[in-house]
């Protein structure tokens, strides 16, 4: 019987009803809208400004870890706790003395930009 059901089928003999097809536009699912957040009014009349304060912050900071990796320790190690150190109380600001300050400037920097920046709301 199904033999012959695929026989009939093979020779044409059955014919089935065409397909139709209908294809569907896309459609986009969008979640909830979220209302845009206020601009402040650095960010809206002076982006500039905002974007620049940034960029001396990130130098700041790169510089200040870059100082601090350079400084030596107060002993020096072993050699600085068994001997000391012997500096002249009347010379000039040797190169220490010139990072050490140096980095100060730059922590200085790095913690007013920080806190115009928070100020800005960037």
């Amino acid at each position: 019987m199904i033999l012959a059901a695929v026989a009939a089928a093979a020779k044409g003999a059955v014919k089935a009803a065409p397909l139709k097809v209908q294809t569907l536009a896309p459609q986009v699912v969008q979640g909830p809208q979220q209302a845009p957040q206020p601009l402040t009014m650095f960010q809206q009349h002076a982006s500039w400004l905002t974007h620049g304060v940034a960029g001396i912050f990130i130098v700041a900071a790169v510089g200040l870890v870059i100082l601090l990796a350079v400084q030596t320790t107060k002993q020096e190690g072993l050699s600085g706790t068994i001997g000391g150190r012997v500096e002249s109380a009347y010379s000039r600001m040797g190169a220490e003395e010139q990072l050490k300050r140096i980095t100060g400037i730059a922590a200085a920097v790095f913690v007013i930009t920080a806190f115009v920046l928070s100020i800005t709301g960037i």
